[in-house]
């Protein structure tokens, strides 16, 4: 199973949750895991209600 690492955003982007997580260099914390790790941002907008979701592999 792979691990997911996932960070949610309120009224901004799901690329810009991605990049939270490579920026605060959230994978270093599971280094040691040694499975695929997915790291995942979903963002929900208020205004049109709706959830976007971006998906990538993360790779060492």
């Amino acid at each position: 199973m792979p691990l997911l690492l996932i960070e949610l955003k309120w009224n901004k982007t799901e690329q810009g949750a991605i990049g939270q997580i490579k920026k605060k260099d959230y994978p270093q914390a599971l280094k040691d895991y040694g499975g695929e790790m997915l790291l995942v941002g979903i963002n929900y907008d208020a205004k049109s209600k709706k959830h976007t979701c971006l998906i990538e592999e993360y790779s060492t």
